[in-house]
């Protein structure tokens, strides 16, 4: 799992060097939800509100994210992407399903669906869930996040 959050962390820098695995990582949150709040990032990432406060201060810094109060709340400041982070976040997605694809082009299609299947298992055990599958804890079905 070290060997894998290097890897990660190394693909991250090298598909976009301004934006850190953390940092694209929090692009991508902001985006699927839609904008949050960043007490909401640090209680989602379990990481203290200080930790989070720089990371998204960097990010503001770079233009990639910008804060708007909150229409129901005034009191509230919300996150969301910029134009420019919704055009980062598109690039590093882009050059990330490439290097994906460049990587599984060989592979058969029983390695690949194999692949799905324990990434998915792994994804559903992530987050709570229990690995759905046979009795033996092999297999599972559902999409890949």
């Amino acid at each position: 799992m070290t060997a894998f959050a290097r890897r990660a962390r190394a693909t991250a820098a090298r598909m976009h060097p301004e934006l850190s695995l953390v940092s694209f990582t929090l692009l991508g949150h902001l985006e699927f939800q839609g904008g949050c709040r960043a007490t909401d990032l640090a209680a989602h990432y379990t990481l203290d509100k200080s930790t989070i406060s720089r990371q998204v201060g960097a990010l503001e810094k770079a233009g990639l994210v910008e804060r708007r109060r909150d229409p129901a709340d005034h009191r509230v400041h919300v996150l969301h992407l910029t134009e420019r982070g919704d055009e980062v976040l598109a690039q590093v997605g882009n050059a990330r399903r490439v290097a994906f694809r460049e990587r599984l082009a060989e592979w058969s299609e029983a390695d690949l669906s194999r692949f799905a299947e324990y990434l998915s298992r792994y994804n559903e055990t992530a987050a709570g869930e229990p690995a759905r599958g046979r009795a033996d804890g092999h297999g599972g079905g559902g999409g890949v996040e």
